[in-house]
């Protein structure tokens, strides 16, 4: 059953006197495919801005470069669109018969294609984040592809804590686990380096999460209503599948992806940069709206 959402994600910031604003990057078109279909999208600017262009990066992100006039004491950009949403039922995906169990094999193509999402973007000098991950491989019979990644996603939903932090950046896996604690960002980084360090491969995926409890529902989850960030894995036979560990979601049609990425550092939703004194910098405010219009 396709769900229809409209979402509205706008970020404002604020200057105490006038800067020159430099090119900004927009994470601006959610990501179409056979189960999420772009209805309508509109970026709203002020001030005006001098020049706009629509690209497709490396990663096929849908992008929109910015150039905003200035110098102004304020910068608005707002995005809007309008999804629809056929949701996914993936642990009834099947898996290619050579990859049912784990350790199993990328083909030689999917290798090729693949490479940037299996090696780790942190090393592990003293083999920590491989240790973790280890405990979810069975030390005596067979352990499912699938279910490895289930258990995991489940095991940091239940046993770190979510915090909000309003800091740019990403944990790093290790100091995740020293915390036990973080954002979403920070839970997917962990999931995706510690699965590459067991041969799989994943990348970041940012977006939003649509929560009921929003429009009056009672489901608990965290980082409700906003934007949000969690992993895809590549399973042969099933394809990219997400997986949620923030709020132990696999599937489902609550996930909104907008950009992929091999790290968190190459899909935010917005950056840029500006030019003038770091005291005149008086902060920022996101506001993201996630609405479901039908069922």
């Amino acid at each position: 059953m396709s769900v229809l959402f409209d979402i509205t994600h706008t970020t404002h910031y604020k200057y105490a006197k006038p800067v020159i604003l430099g090119t900004h990057r927009v994470l601006f078109r959610p990501r179409d495919s056979h189960d999420l279909r772009v209805l309508a999208t509109d970026l709203k600017v002020s001030p005006d801005p001098v020049d706009i262009r629509l690209i497709q990066d490396a990663y096929s992100n849908s992008v929109a470069l910015v150039q905003p006039q200035s110098p102004a004491t304020e910068l608005k950009i707002s995005c809007s669109f309008s999804v629809e949403h056929t949701g996914t039922r993936v642990l009834d995906f099947p898996l290619s018969t050579r990859a049912q169990t784990y350790p199993f094999e990328y083909d030689a193509e999917e290798l090729r294609v693949l490479a940037p999402y299996l090696a780790p973007y942190y090393d592990d000098p003293t083999g920590i984040l491989k240790n973790w991950a280890c405990q979810f491989v069975q030390k005596q019979g067979t352990t499912g592809t699938r279910e490895l990644l289930v258990e995991m996603t489940q095991f940091i939903r239940n046993t770190l804590r979510y915090q909000a932090r309003e800091d740019e950046g990403v944990q790093a896996p290790y100091e995740t686990l020293q915390l036990q604690r973080g954002t979403c960002r920070d839970f997917a980084t962990l999931m995706i380096e510690a699965i590459r360090q067991l041969g799989y491969a994943a990348r970041f995926v940012s977006g939003y999460l649509y929560s009921p409890e929003v429009q009056g529902g009672s489901a608990q989850v965290s980082s409700p209503g906003s934007t949000h960030a969690w992993l895809h894995v590549y399973l042969p036979g099933a394809g990219w599948i997400p997986f949620d560990p923030t709020n132990n979601l696999v599937g489902g049609s609550d996930l909104i992806r907008v950009g992929v990425a091999r790290h968190a550092s190459l899909a935010s939703p917005v950056s840029g940069s500006w030019n003038g004194a770091m005291e005149d910098y008086l902060g920022m405010e996101v506001d993201v709206q996630v609405r479901k219009v039908s069922a």
